[in-house]
């Protein structure tokens, strides 16, 4: 069949090389894509949110699957203008969606259901917000409440950064309208649990660890995510079965029972804290970057699975056992203003995989295009071989603008 991906970074790129690798896809098309995208796939230049429009072609080119990325795809609706028109599409509706969109709904949901997670209030009006603030004791955890590209979370450990975080969210619309949600300050080592999700089925990924903070040694402001790695060794299997038992399963139930089952991925984000393992987010969707380091690992069909999730039906997955480890290389300044256009040389040289992130190609050049750029995974039979794998490669790579962390997964090393 011929399969459509809608977005245009690394996790794009990482869905569509697992569909290269089966034999029951035809001709992939991916909307916008990037300059690594278009050597797997033929790229469209349609927004992600631009949806009639990616239905329209969808319906012109006889695509039998579509596979939607991004969240904004989601919150915009994709998922319903595609199965309104009879299309076979994978991600969940808009209102299933609420779960990553609104940090508001998807606490309410947990409180209701008894999903374990960071006591929190939810305020619109900035005074108010900074009085609850100045009243508690530091670190603050400030979440804007809607969309914000993985960077809408402020741990304020003084009452300047979060007075600075909440104009931001609320007096300067930074990410849009204002709503920010204050929770309890959880500690512990954070961990990705995906899942696939058809209503109550679920099945669960294999476990992955991102790392939000820029810098080495967890320093620097939240980004995106500069790199990710599994399997975790500081996880165990009654922490992986709690968490599917008492926090993922729950959670798939609970939206069918609210009326808006969910399909597609659901992304808990997750901390292993003193108290037990809580949730810190759900998303809905693949994660990015760990997306690009749990689907490598991936033994199964992936067609299968997008197809069996998208109709209600049964599946099964398998996994291969060797380690995976991925190391963002991003733009000089990022998350914060960046240039574009730098010129990127010797990825002919790497041996293993790169996804690409943020690039565009100019001739036979390929250049920077996003604060992300690539994602250089390594592969072994240990995490410690997967990492010098993937710096191995990194250090072949040869662009004057580009950055990365060299610690990435420090806590399976370091625990």
């Amino acid at each position: 069949m011929n399969v459509l991906v809608i977005g245009g970074g690394g996790r794009e790129h990482a869905i569509v090389d697992a569909l290269s690798r089966s034999a029951k896809v035809g001709k992939i098309y991916c909307a916008p894509g990037n300059a690594g995208i278009a050597r797997q796939a033929e790229c469209v230049s349609i927004r992600e949110t631009a949806v009639e429009e990616l239905r329209d072609f969808a319906l012109e080119k006889g695509i039998g699957l579509t596979v939607v990325g991004p969240e904004v795809a989601l919150a915009a609706g994709v998922v319903d203008c595609f199965r309104k028109a009879g299309l076979r599409i994978f991600g969940p509706t808009k209102a299933a969606a609420r779960i990553e969109s609104s940090k508001e709904f998807a606490k309410e949901l947990m409180v209701k259901y008894g999903i374990p997670t960071a006591g929190f209030r939810a305020f619109t009006e900035y005074g108010a917000a900074r009085d609850y603030v100045a009243g508690r004791s530091f670190p603050a955890v400030l979440k804007y409440d809607g969309l914000a590209a993985g960077k809408g979370v402020v741990i304020a450990r003084t009452m300047e950064e979060a007075d600075a975080a909440l104009k931001d969210m609320l007096l300067d619309d930074k990410f849009g309208e204002g709503k920010v949600v204050i929770e309890d300050y959880l500690e512990g080592p954070e961990f990705s649990f995906m899942c696939f999700v058809s209503g109550r089925r679920v099945w669960p990924m294999v476990l992955a660890q991102d790392h939000k903070r820029a810098y080495d040694g967890d320093k620097g402001p939240n980004t995106g995510g500069m790199g990710a790695y599994s399997p975790l060794p500081f996880i165990t299997p009654e922490d992986e079965r709690f968490a599917l038992e008492r926090i993922l399963q729950p959670v798939a139930d609970a939206m069918v029972d609210e009326g808006c089952p969910f399909e597609g991925v659901l992304y808990g984000g997750l901390m292993k804290t003193a108290q037990g393992i809580k949730v810190i987010e759900f998303n809905a969707r693949f994660g990015d970057p760990e997306t690009e380091v749990v689907l490598p690992r991936l033994k199964s069909d992936i067609v299968d699975i997008f197809c069996a999730v998208a109709e209600g039906l049964d599946t099964q997955l398998e996994w291969h056992d060797f380690a995976t480890l991925g190391i963002v290389l991003a733009s000089k300044g990022y998350p914060g203003s960046y240039e574009k256009g730098h010129e990127i040389k010797g990825l002919d040289r790497v041996e293993g995989t790169v996804y690409h992130m943020g690039t565009k190609a100019d001739g036979g050049r390929i250049l920077t295009n996003g604060g992300r750029v690539l994602f250089v995974v390594g592969r072994g039979a240990t995490l410690a071989e997967a990492r010098v794998a993937a710096l191995r490669d990194v250090a072949r790579i040869e662009c004057d603008n580009l950055f990365h962390r060299t610690d990435i997964g420090h806590w399976a090393f370091d625990k």
